[in-house]
């Protein structure tokens, strides 16, 4: 099904809309009901500052939410992962991470499946389906509030590129960060792209402003465009002056991510070319051990292994952070996440 036939639910919309699109008035009718969908509700019953006959007429035309909760799956760490059925019959996934400090993030999806083909990711193995709507993007964080309660961040990592689908992004972040509504705060939403040039030039340009990560991998030119095809067209030298360029206009440091692969990304000598890329740019490093992921042909390092890569990357002077991984038990973890075939109703 095309994107032009799908329709945004409410959690799509802005308040003007909702009064545009359902002829309502005056304006701040449109801001109550914003404020509603916003902290999650689950019917218009709920809304019980507005008026019966309105809440009727958004019964009759509105939809609150056009996906649906199809399995929800907990770890024994915290982390909850939710399979979302959409309304095409499509579905994908997010999840919900827990960190040592008690934060909870919502690490959302921006596409149905992923069109990127990164070797060592699940989604990258599933082709490529749809780009999300707006309301299929926040639905996702409403839906883990309602699981989890209050959320502190958000990231985009879950399936697909965020850069080729920035504009649904735009429009989930402006609606996320309202102060009419949820009013996240833009310092807590990060973006991870696979180092897509256009789109670093972009966010950096034209907003909104929040983290960038990059997920890197391997800064070994060859063996990464064989790891990661986006290489081919986004070559090392471009990608390194885009986030260059990305951290001056913004003022913030971006984070290169990379999953380490036993035996494939994690020698001396990838080592010294990671450091060789980072320096000169306002960098940190953020490296997770790759998860297992069906018969892909790699394996997770072990703790020496992942000691030396971090301790050579360190006495270079960078900030180096060896992530915790989490939701492995449910297939919730970084690169894991997988699910696009069309769901029964």
């Amino acid at each position: 099904m095309a994107d032009k036939q799908l329709n945004d639910s409410l959690a799509g919309l802005l308040p003007d809309e909702i009064c545009e699109i359902f002829n309502i008035s005056p304006a701040f009718r449109g801001k109550q009901i914003f404020r509603w969908v916003s902290t999650g509700v689950t019917s218009f019953s709920q809304m019980t500052n507005l008026s019966l006959d309105l809440r009727k007429v958004l019964e009759e035309k509105a939809c609150l939410s056009s996906s649906r909760i199809s399995k929800t799956l907990k770890d024994p760490d915290g982390t909850i992962k939710l399979q979302l059925t959409l309304q095409d019959g499509l579905a994908v996934e997010t999840v919900l991470l827990t960190d040592k400090e008690g934060r909870k993030t919502a690490c959302v999806s921006c596409q149905v499946g992923c069109p990127m083909g990164c070797a060592f990711c699940r989604t990258g193995e599933m082709g490529f389906a749809r780009n999300l709507l707006p309301s299929e993007i926040v639905e996702q964080f409403l839906y883990l509030e309602q699981e989890a309660g209050t959320l502190s961040n958000i990231v985009f990592m879950g399936m697909g590129e965020p850069m080729l689908n920035l504009e649904a992004i735009r429009k989930a972040v402006k609606i996320l960060t309202s102060k009419d509504g949820r009013a996240l705060s833009a310092r807590r939403i990060t973006l991870s792209t696979s180092g897509v040039i256009k789109g670093i030039y972009d966010l950096a340009d034209n907003g909104p402003l929040m983290r960038l990560a990059v997920s890197l991998t391997t800064a070994d030119p060859a063996l990464r465009e064989q790891l990661m095809p986006v290489q081919k067209n986004n070559p090392f030298d471009e990608l390194k002056k885009a986030i260059d360029y990305y951290a001056k206009k913004t003022g913030r440091r971006v984070t290169l991510e990379a999953a380490l692969m036993s035996g494939v990304n994690t020698g001396r000598q990838s080592a010294e070319n990671m450091i060789s890329f980072a320096k000169d740019i306002n960098v940190n490093i953020n490296l997770i051990p790759w998860n297992p992921i069906g018969d892909l042909p790699f394996k997770t390092p072990g703790t020496e292994e992942c000691k030396k890569f971090v301790s050579i990357l360190e006495k270079s002077g960078l900030n180096v952070t060896l992530r915790t991984r989490r939701g492995r038990k449910i297939g919730g973890a970084c690169g894991q996440l997988g699910i696009s075939k069309k769901i029964s109703p």
